[in-house]
């Protein structure tokens, strides 16, 4: 894979996080803040971009979005295809709520 191909392939997926993102901030904004593992300033800051301000950002190289897993147990919970899936699912949902947000710094 080329260097532009990455680069075309990061702007593509910013465009896609920023524009879900927001209207998920602008539809129910405490399940997006819970979802996404923002804070309740960086909600606010996506629900007032324009469209302009939200092509400017997607169009950075670097990658906006994140994993939030930064442990092998949350990672596994999600991933887990076993019979008691729902089970894993909640468990995983409990623990990252109770992870820190990401903040403007």
């Amino acid at each position: 894979m080329k260097s532009t191909d990455t680069y075309n392939d990061i702007k593509e997926v910013n465009l896609s996080y920023l524009m879900l993102a927001q209207n998920m901030v602008r539809t129910d904004r405490e399940g997006a803040i819970f979802r996404l593992g923002i804070s309740a300033e960086i909600a606010d800051v996506l629900a007032r971009l324009t469209p302009g301000q939200v092509l400017k950002m997607a169009s950075s190289d670097m990658l906006l979005c994140s994993f939030r897993f930064d442990d092998a147990l949350l990672l596994d919970l999600l991933a887990n295809h076993e019979r008691e899936r729902g089970v894993g699912h909640l468990h995983a949902a409990i623990l990252a709520a109770g992870r820190p947000v990401a903040t403007l710094a």
